[in-house]
């Protein structure tokens, strides 16, 4: 049997749970019914009904008792006007055991027997465990009537319950005029939406980052992929220049133009996305242009641009003939140098070379003592009136001798 399954709020602005109501008739929006949860028997109304429910994580929903009767709805509402004084008593009573706690409120079941109190602990952290033992024995002895209950609630339900005026200057706060679940918030939401990251700016009267930054944050996600980031080069209608700013909701950006004359300051102006083009992406089709054609490597090219083979040793095709044919390695040699330019050298750069000497007879000469052949000097130049047929050496050093002409020191 398919079960018949409805979603049940129990509060004006509260979270929408599931239950079952297969075994009651037919019901409609906005009737109240009576179900069982976790803090005993509540009274919830209809909200909506749900045709394709995904399977709960425990396997099964709740079931929905009855309808409520108008006896019931009048039990409720006397029980409810009690809920003040229990929430006065209990602050009462923690302020004189010097508990640092903030009771928020009391809540009664609509036929009081069970009253929950709800509070928080003063730096707001929800995982703080304090010792309240002895306030729930006295509030218990007070209201002997019932069966009491301390929950722990966070800073965001708090300000849900206290509702007033948001930071941003409306009347009533989002948490309290509509959103019905606490959405995870993080500080990447405000740089991606450009928000000052000033804690008064972000941060709301809970004292945690506002529920508003999540709603334009997908759009504005969605609207960047599509628009050019920062100190990128564009060709704008006007020419080309850089992107200052960005604008996702007007899917505009702030370009900055070059000025016509140096002295003048650079021209900013806003274009539409679809008035931009990127510069690198015509820029790479432009080189792509003008590289060769990777694509016709074993001839018969028909667009117009040369091929390089892959192959070693592989020659230039195109469709030129002329770039095809053999070159003479004859050919491509530098030509000599003609005999005037060789004869109209300095005199002074040219050198008296003789013929050029086998190596290995120059080893012989050096190892017999046998002089070597050197070219001799120039006949203008002679030191001592003597010609120098012998290279500049300087004379070894020789430590004199200190013996005597016999020999003797």
């Amino acid at each position: 049997m398919q079960p018949n399954i409805y979603g049940i709020r129990f509060s004006k602005i509260g979270k929408i749970y599931h239950f079952d109501a297969t075994h009651v008739d037919e019901l409609k929006v906005g009737e109240h019914v009576i179900v069982e949860t976790t803090r005993g028997r509540q009274i919830g109304e209809v909200i909506q009904h749900i045709v394709n429910p995904t399977a709960p994580p425990d396997g099964a929903w709740k079931p929905v008792e009855r309808r409520a009767s108008a006896a019931d709805l009048l039990l409720r509402q006397n029980w409810a006007q009690k809920q003040t004084a229990a929430m006065i008593e209990c602050r009462a009573r923690a302020s004189e055991l010097k508990l640092a706690v903030k009771i928020v409120s009391a809540e009664y079941s609509f036929d009081g027997s069970r009253l929950t109190f709800m509070f928080a602990t003063e730096n707001d952290e929800k995982d703080e465990k304090v010792d309240l033992k002895s306030l729930r024995k006295d509030m218990q002895k007070m209201f002997s009537e019932t069966q009491v209950e301390m929950r722990q609630i966070g800073p965001r339900d708090v300000a849900k319950m206290l509702g007033g005026m948001g930071a941003c200057g409306l009347e009533t706060r989002c948490c309290s005029k509509f959103l019905t679940e606490f959405s995870p918030i993080s500080i990447k939401m405000a740089k991606e939406q450009g928000i000052s990251l000033t804690p008064s700016e972000i941060t709301g009267m809970c004292g945690r980052l506002r529920c508003c930054l999540i709603y334009e944050y997908e759009q504005y996600v969605a609207a960047r992929k599509e628009l050019p980031k920062r100190n990128k080069r564009v060709i704008s209608p006007e020419g080309e220049g850089k992107v200052i700013d960005v604008y996702p909701m007007r899917n505009a950006v702030m370009v900055e133009l070059p000025a016509k004359n140096p002295q003048e300051r650079p021209l900013w102006k806003e274009f539409h996305r679809d008035l931009l083009e990127p510069w690198d992406e015509l820029e790479a089709l432009r080189r792509k242009s003008a590289a060769p054609c990777d694509r016709h490597e074993g001839g018969g090219c028909d667009c117009g641009k040369a091929s390089y083979s892959s192959k070693p040793g592989a020659e230039l095709q195109s469709e030129n003939p002329a770039a095809t044919e053999p070159v003479n390695p004859a050919a491509a040699e530098p030509p000599a140098r003609p005999a005037r330019e060789q004869e109209n050298r300095p005199s002074g750069r040219q050198e008296n070379r003789g013929p050029r000497q086998n190596p290995g007879a120059q080893q012989e000469n050096r190892k017999t003592g046998q002089p070597e052949n050197r070219l001799p000097s120039q006949p203008g130049k002679q030191t001592g009136g003597k010609p120098d047929n012998r290279p500049n050496r300087r004379r070894p050093f020789r430590k004199p001798n200190k013996k005597g002409q016999d020999g003797r020191a």
